[in-house]
């Protein structure tokens, strides 16, 4: 809404007859914690509404307020010395800059009443608001027709998240199974039964040049949440798979200057510190900028294994027009780690008989390594047209450059109960340096037709990847041997790092576009329709110069792929709604057969059904669903297989594949001061004979964590806690007897608490597994979860 507009509105509802509410005293009791806080439970305990941009109050502390007062002196004690005033706009309270006088702004980022926007940052809560991840369309959790989790910055700042790996160990839904070091192609992430192979940042998809994984060492200290949408999304996508969809949401400038520096350290010698600043460059506050920095230095209960983070994020925002928004910024991120295995060692003897590691042995060699930069830069334009309309254009770059040299033992080489002896080393060397285009542009609006508001978003994008890099020869290499002489005291350094060979070079070329649209159509007062569709077009082209062999040049190509989507959205009243939605499923495949040939691109449909519900202004929200995908051309991989020729796994294609489940979510605050994220998950997925899929992967995941400030203890103590379980998973034909190799179900719990010394600095501590289990995280390789360990931060907020 325009400044015009917006102010007119306000002239004419402060005319309302207020005066009794507003001046009606009411008990208070507040202790000195978050300004935000204190203006929620403010306008709960005098039933107004107090309306704020998270981004003026999120960094600002309010003092103690007490005794029976009038709401508005009130409210001038905790905006004392901020920087703040209010204006009253009938029953609402608005906050803005002493600065801003009258011309009041609110927009997506705000706490209106007790509700929220979609920026988490400052809310002090587990949810959002607003998401639109899913259909394109800024919707709440209760109106998306989809399952959709969020892990919000605070949820993040608690648990002390610092990379997607944990938080996906958190978000409900996904699980993962991890056979080697963070990043590691072994160690998929897993959504109702599929590897999740689909993330966006900011919404534009990224394509990952066949190396998805690459994505799980984001680090997260850059973004403000992570956006999960469960089950197929064809119309965000244009092709992936229908496990899940993770959006990764950058940090944005705020309108008042606020920093941040934070310190930690941890077992194993983990130490970080992470740097945070931004606000106007000017005195109209018209250009905001933002910059976030953070190295981390990570050990491990590994040994030898070592990790070091580094990012660097800018962004420049200007208001060109009342109308016109630039955004410009970039960032970089590095993940370095040395002596780093993407295979856990052997889960048998050579006798049959278990294997019995410590956890911190370690698979990989001395002369193993993994390199991971990733650099980007970004630039939108956003138009308001109207009142009601929208334009957006947003243009990127983004390089991944990885280099890895791969030193780790083989987990089929069993070695001697007794002498050590038998194992051998699996060694090479993969690397590219992938650059992604992505082009998005679309406008979004509503419009009124038979009485009712419906909204509309029509848009095209973009992506092209492409890289040359050297092929090298991978495993095994002749006049080298790769016996370890004995496991019993192995150091890594034996054997040496082979002279790994180029055996050719590989030219890649990945191109998709897509134009778009999604409609909901408010047919009553109650009822949402949803309908969309995507047309997409792919290619991929790839042309490998063998050295010792004949080259090969392979196109695939699909075009004009229509992926519709529909839903209904019917609302029972103001909290509870149910919804049913459908969707295709549409992917190609770099998965290939035993004789080479790529497998038919994987096709299917989704359907989904389920009840939502939003509380105290959605700062709670209840979801359950159901859903079934029947698929055909599911790539199953074949154990201990490769293609012939090559030492790439084979994969069978399972048609007539059928995924079934429930899930249950409850995320958000229970009352003031108590955050909780719980859910629960279950998944079966069967060939078309019935029998079981993906055994490797748990069908049955519960999650919670859930967070209270004391108020009353002190400067005001937050305590936290959770617990993540999980059923048994197995693998067959496992070992030199082809036995079956179980992990037992399991749960680990971890705590946290959190204390403001000053209103400026607050100590933070994490303890994680605090009951010490132990376990494996995958059925094909001993590597083991992280034992018990803490983190203690400092943060210094100015």
């Amino acid at each position: 809404m325009p400044h015009s507009s917006l102010r007119n509105l306000l002239a004419v509802v402060s005319v309302a007859l207020v005066a009794p509410a507003l001046a009606a005293p009411v008990e208070l009791n507040l202790p000195a914690q978050p300004l935000s806080v204190s203006l929620r439970q403010l306008g709960e305990a005098a039933g107004l509404s107090i309306a704020a941009d998270s981004s003026l109050t999120g960094h600002l502390q309010a003092p103690a307020v007490n005794g029976m007062l009038e709401p508005t002196v009130a409210l001038q004690r905790l905006l004392a010395g901020s920087g703040l005033s209010y204006q009253h706009a009938g029953n609402t309270l608005i906050i803005t800059r002493d600065d801003l006088g009258s011309s009041l702004q609110l927009d997506a980022t705000s706490i209106t009443g007790t509700g929220l926007g979609d920026t988490t940052e400052g809310t002090g809560s587990y949810a959002t608001g607003s998401t639109s991840t899913a259909t394109k369309l800024p919707l709440t959790l209760r109106e998306t027709p989809q399952s959709v989790s969020v892990i919000s910055r605070q949820r993040m700042d608690d648990q002390n998240l610092t990379q997607l790996t944990d938080a996906v160990r958190q978000a409900p839904g996904l699980s993962m199974t991890q056979s080697g070091n963070t990043g590691s192609d072994s160690s998929p992430i897993y959504s109702r039964g599929f590897q999740v192979e689909n993330y966006q940042i900011d919404g534009e998809p990224m394509l990952g040049a066949g190396y998805m994984s690459i994505f799980q060492s984001n680090d997260l200290t850059l973004y403000d949440r992570i956006e999960v949408i469960r089950g197929a999304t064809g119309l965000t996508n244009g092709v992936g798979t229908p496990g899940a969809t993770i959006n990764l949401v950058r940090k944005r400038p705020t309108s008042e200057w606020k920093s941040s520096v934070g310190l930690k350290t941890g077992s194993w010698d983990n130490n970080s510190i992470e740097l945070d600043s931004g606000g106007p460059l000017n005195e109209s506050g018209t250009v905001r900028a933002r910059m976030v920095a953070a190295y981390r230095d990570a050990g491990s209960h590994i040994d030898r294994l070592n990790e070091r983070h580094k990012v660097l994020y800018g962004i420049v925002e200007a208001d060109l027009t009342p109308g016109t928004l630039l955004s410009v910024g970039a960032d970089v991120q590095h993940h370095d780690a040395n002596n780093h295995a993407r295979l856990g060692l052997p889960l048998y003897y050579s006798d049959g008989s278990k294997t019995d590691w410590s956890r911190a042995d370690s698979a990989a060699t001395a002369w193993g390594y993994s390199e991971r930069h990733y650099a980007s830069g970004f630039a939108s334009v956003d138009q308001q047209l109207t009142d009601d309309w929208k334009a957006r254009i947003t243009l990127s770059r983004g390089r991944y450059e990885y280099d890895e040299v791969l030193g780790h033992t083989s987990s089929t080489a069993y070695p001697d109960r007794l002498t050590g002896t038998g194992g051998t080393v699996w060694g090479g060397r993969w690397g590219a340096k992938p650059v992604q285009d992505s082009l998005d542009m679309h406008v979004r609006g509503s419009f009124e037709l038979f009485g009712q508001q419906h909204d509309l978003v029509v848009g095209h994008s973009r992506q092209e990847t492409r890289y040359k890099a050297d092929n090298y020869d991978l495993w095994t290499y002749a006049g080298w041997s790769n016996v370890i002489p004995t496991y019993n005291g192995w150091d890594g350094k034996t054997p040496a790092k082979p002279d790994i060979p180029v055996n050719g070079r590989t030219d890649y070329n990945e191109n998709q576009q897509a134009t778009y649209g999604s409609l909901r159509l408010r047919t009553t007062d109650q009822l949402s329709v949803f309908l969309g569709a995507r047309v997409s077009d792919w290619e991929n082209v790839r042309k490998v110069d063998n050295y010792a062999s004949a080259d090969t040049n392979t196109r695939r190509t699909e075009t004009g792929v229509i992926t519709p989507f529909a839903g209904l959205v019917y609302d029972f009243d103001d909290t509870w709604s149910a919804y049913a939605s459908y969707t295709t499923i549409f992917k190609p495949q770099n998965n290939r057969l035993l004789d080479g040939s790529y497998i038919d691109p994987l096709e299917g449909e989704g359907y989904e059904v389920g009840i939502k519900a939003g509380f105290f202004e959605d700062r709670l929200n209840f979801s359950t669903a159901i859903y079934q995908i029947e698929q055909d051309n599911l790539a199953v991989a074949i154990p201990d297989t490769y293609v012939t020729g090559t030492t790439d796994r084979a994969y069978t294609a399972e048609s007539g594949t059928k995924t079934r489940g429930f899930e249950v979510e409850l995320t958000g605050e229970l009352q003031p001061n108590w955050q909780l994220s719980s859910s629960f998950s279950r998944n079966i997925v069967q060939d078309s004979n019935g029998r079981a899929l993906n055994t490797n992967i748990p069908q049955n995941t519960a999650k919670l964590f859930t967070s209270y400030l004391i108020e009353n203890l002190g400067n005001g103590l937050t305590l936290g806690g959770g617990v993540n379980w999980q059923n048994a998973i197995y693998t067959d034909g496992r070992g030199p007897n082809s036995v079956r190799f179980t992990q037992e179900s399991y749960a680990v719990v971890d705590l946290m608490a959190r204390y403001p010394i000053t209103e400026q600095l607050s100590a933070t501590l994490n303890v994680n597994n605090l009951l010490d289990k132990a376990y494996y995280t995958s059925t094909s390789s001993a590597f083991y979860g992280t034992p018990r360990n803490a983190t203690l931060g400092l943060r210094l907020a100015f």
